[in-house]
């Protein structure tokens, strides 16, 4: 027997698609707000928005005979046409979701427009308790109070979480919507404590302070802004540096058109965006924005639109990894002054904001990858001592390094080496104070910039060995490199096949011994998730650089391995003129800078 449902059930039935949780309602109602043209939206809550959900905004209103109106199913002030739905650019339809958490809660609606005298009044519980507002005082806009979440429901209720799980994921909710938006302002209570009060920002130093109030201050310090436009779209916003990489995927926020969005293609094209500066197992930070025709986005592929899908994801993906990785490897440090710039195509420097004041500025930084290579002279030497508790000092140089630089000449970033720490560090002074180093990692980074520019040039150099080398694989294994021979040249290994489960490798690139080169294509074929990528790893980005990481860490020069000074100064200076020299090539960062100030309050001078 078929039959209606009642409207009452066809709304709780609704509701699980709008209302999985407190922050869900408070999203809702929040982007509503916006939709009214909110300048200001203050938000309360109680016991983690199951007790109280509460919505004061200074919005347009709703006209008294449109309240009860806002309140049935498929109502809305947004939505006319099939062309208004396949283009939409407003954040909800105002009134869609009203009904379903009218069905789940005790809900009071009360609004008034600016023509009118007073407000009008309408609530339920589970359903409208009657038709007809009555009058309430209020000032213009509109307030929602959503209390008693799930009361009909308490099979729902029992899966909320603690009040602290339910009220961390209302405030990120909150957090999202107030980075769309610097234009609003936005308070936040919770249990009747003020938990933050953000004005509306309308200057770029005003949305600097709501970032760092947001994403907190170490993301302000360690973030450069982006701003570009290709095939009439627009990406802009802040790029934390590889520095700032999290262990988690939570400082991520991308927004489209203003809604904020989880997609797996932006997502995608950001992560191999950072794939050379940033450990595999680490996530990168951002806060970007993509404006682009609505006509091009479908943001109904989700109930609660947190994915949507582009028409031309091609474009969009290349705009986002072309975009973000090129501003990474054109970051370098301005050591004169106290923030980092942007180098041009053409040479010269754009600076970037300056660090606020009292902050120290920006700590990473590369150069354009533009200018030329120089290869480090790296001489072998005597491994130092295990554990050895004193710096080496190599005083062939007068220590202040500066005292015989000639005037007008350009100062050195990174500095001019005194010292070798524990073979591992080296210790170089600029006039910004101390320049730790790790001589490995900073290494890594020079020939694996160095390599990518050879393999871009025509392919890497390959030594022919006196006595060809065997490796054994996997017969399957063994057929994929041996149809990818011309390929392994490129990086100047030279293979023959001499069995069904056997290559011959006959050369090797000069930083490489044989026994590297055999992990290295072991290495190549023991990854099933890249196995795809691995049989046209001559075009696959992802696997060349892998490729080529791995050959530089190798070659890169190791612990407890005594330089002098000249060779330490050669590393500095290649490490000026190589791209993403902030980072090595797992995302570790290869030097820090101490200034004068910070060695002044570890030793209380001047107090």
């Amino acid at each position: 027997m078929i039959h209606l449902l009642p409207d009452q059930l066809v709304n709780q039935i609704a509701a699980g698609e709008v209302v999985e949780r407190p922050a869900a309602v408070l999203k809702e109602l929040v982007e509503n707000s916006l939709d009214a043209g909110a300048r200001r939206i203050d938000v309360e809550l109680a016991q983690g928005g199951l007790s109280l959900i509460g919505i004061r905004d200074d919005g347009a209103g709703i006209a008294r005979d449109q309240l009860g109106l806002a309140l049935q199913r498929h109502a809305t002030s947004k939505i006319s046409s099939l062309d208004d739905l396949q283009s939409v650019a407003s954040l909800g339809f105002r009134g869609e979701a009203l009904p379903s958490i009218l069905s789940v809660s005790r809900l009071k609606l009360i609004s008034r427009q600016a023509q009118a005298d007073h407000g009008w009044c309408v609530e339920g519980a589970g359903a409208l308790a009657a038709q007809a507002p009555i009058p309430a005082a209020h000032p213009i806009g509109t307030r929602i109070e959503v209390r008693d979440l799930f009361f009909n429901t308490p099979a729902r209720r029992k899966f909320m979480k603690t009040e602290s799980t339910e009220f961390r994921h209302a405030q990120q909710a909150l957090e999202r919507i107030a980075l769309s938006r610097f234009d609003v302002g936005f308070g936040l209570k919770h249990n009747g404590r003020r938990i933050w009060d953000l004005g509306a920002a309308d200057s770029q130093a005003g949305r600097q302070m709501r970032i760092q109030a947001i994403c907190g201050e170490e993301f302000a310090q360690q973030c450069i802004t982006l701003d570009e436009s290709r095939l009439g779209m627009r990406l802009h916003g802040w790029v934390g540096l590889p520095s700032f990489a999290r262990k988690q995927a939570d400082m991520q926020f991308f927004y489209v058109n203003g809604r904020f969005v989880r997609d797996r293609l932006p997502g995608y094209a950001l992560r191999r965006a950072f794939a050379d500066v940033m450990h595999s197992q680490h996530h990168p930070a951002y806060v970007l924005y993509l404006e682009m025709d609505p006509a091009l986005v479908d943001v109904n592929v989700h109930p609660q639109k947190s994915e949507v899908r582009f028409r031309e994801g091609g474009q969009v993906h290349d705009l986002l990894f072309g975009a973000v990785h090129h501003l990474l490897r054109r970051v370098r440090p301005e050591s004169s002054q106290h923030h980092i710039t942007l180098a041009t195509d053409d040479g010269p420097s754009v600076p970037l904001a300056r660090a606020p004041e009292g902050q120290a500025p920006l700590r990473g930084w590369t150069a354009p990858p533009a200018v030329s290579l120089r290869p480090a002279p790296m001489a072998t030497h005597t491994a130092a001592a295990k554990g050895a508790a004193a710096p080496v000092m190599l005083a062939d140089r007068a220590p202040d390094a500066y005292a015989a630089t000639p005037a007008g000449d350009e100062e050195a970033p990174l500095g001019y080496a005194l010292a070798q720490l524990h073979g591992i560090y080296i210790l170089a002074q600029n006039r910004q104070g101390l320049v730790v180093v790790d001589a490995h990692a900073a290494h890594e980074r020079v020939l694996y910039e160095r390599m990518k520019r050879q393999i871009d040039a025509g392919g890497m150099a390959a030594q022919a060995l006196l006595v060809p080398e065997t490796v054994t694989l996997h017969a399957d294994e063994a057929d994929v490199l041996e149809a990818r021979r011309d390929e392994l040249y490129r990086y100047g290994i030279d293979i023959d096949r001499n069995g069904p489960t056997s290559l011959c490798v006959r050369a090797v690139p000069p930083l490489l011994g044989i026994d590297q080169v055999k992990s290295l294509i072991r290495g190549l074929v023991r990854d099933d998730e890249r196995r795809d990528s691995v049989s046209h790893f001559g075009e696959a980005i992802e696997v060349q650089y892998r490729v080529l990481a791995d050959v530089a860490c190798k070659a890169a020069i190791k612990a407890h391995r005594r330089l002098t000074l000249p060779e330490m100064d050669a590393l500095l200076r290649d490490m000026e003129r190589t791209a993403l020299a902030g980072q090595c090539n797992h995302g570790r960062p290869t030097w820090v800078q101490l200034g004068v100030a910070e060695l002044d309050r570890l030793f209380l001078r001047g107090r």
